[in-house]
């Protein structure tokens, strides 16, 4: 498995086609899987450029572009490297993936991006880690969670949905793992924002043995940044904006850097350290 200076995996050139394995419901959501034969295990925190076989721009209609998602989980399955996404149907191309069937074809180009760091990389006396996501941008962190259990890292995982059709993938993702929840709606867990649980988190004794690692929508991303920065705790943050290549050519998903300047995050990041970025509220973010 070849791998760059930074510790993530190196995509082989080109897109290489998978085959769909399954796909099943998950609360609001669904996760599909692929077997993929030729290509590595990716690191927590890459992501894949996705486009199926058949249904994908034809006739000139829409999807035109390869959709670009976090793996959410990756293992050996006879002979092949199973890939499991999580996906939400809000567009023509998240709706054609909720559609695959076993059988079919996508067209992959993966794994791509700077996955995310060890905890003792960001703060050097960091001895374990606290994972927070919202909705979708829970998938990188079921993946992050297995990664960081392998190294013995104790790691506490928060989770916040907006109500029950905004939500699933965490018995699945991250099977009897112990997992806090927050819902705007009440459903599930503490009524309101997952931040919420973060905050609490953030007054504790032991606050600064861990770092935070987060994925979710951008104003919850922002919420972290700056909850982070007032505690002094270290973050690093997967982010999501319009990606129309995944290797830096498009410039379509670059976001403003703290002192000034863009960094992309296709080859920059996605994962980015809460203070090299002026902003996480970036425009044009969420998978179409």
């Amino acid at each position: 498995m070849a791998e760059g200076s930074d510790g993530r995996v190196l995509a082989p050139f080109g897109r290489r086609r998978c085959e769909v394995a399954g796909n099943r419901e998950s609360g609001g959501y669904r996760i599909f899987s692929l077997l993929d034969e030729s290509g590595p295990a990716p690191r927590a925190g890459q992501f894949y450029m996705l486009a199926t076989e058949r249904g994908w721009g034809e006739g000139g209609g829409r999807p035109f572009l390869p959709r670009a998602f976090s793996v959410a989980a990756a293992g050996e399955a006879g002979g092949a490297l199973r890939l499991d996404f999580l996906v939400e149907g809000v567009g023509p191309g998240t709706r054609r993936l909720c559609g695959l069937e076993p059988g079919e074809g996508v067209w992959v180009n993966g794994p791509l991006g700077r996955p995310f760091s060890a905890p003792a990389d960001l703060a050097p006396a960091a001895a374990g880690a606290i994972l927070i996501g919202g909705g979708i941008g829970i998938a990188p962190l079921a993946i992050l969670r297995r990664e960081l259990a392998s190294g013995a890292i104790p790691s506490r995982v928060l989770l916040g949905f907006r109500d029950r059709q905004h939500s699933g993938g965490v018995e699945e993702l991250f099977d009897c793992s112990e997992v806090r929840l927050a819902s705007e709606d009440g459903h599930s867990g503490h009524r309101g924002y997952v931040t919420d649980l973060l905050g609490v988190m953030l007054e504790g004794d032991d606050v600064g043995s861990a770092v935070v690692f987060a994925c979710g929508p951008p104003a919850m991303l922002e919420a972290v940044r700056l909850m982070c920065r007032g505690a002094g705790v270290a973050c690093e943050l997967a982010m999501e904006s319009g990606m129309a290549c995944g290797y830096g050519a498009c410039f379509g998903c670059a976001v403003p850097l703290t002192g000034g300047g863009y960094m992309r995050l296709c080859v920059d990041g996605p994962t980015v350290a809460g203070e090299e970025i002026e902003t996480a509220l970036v425009e044009g973010s969420g998978h179409r």
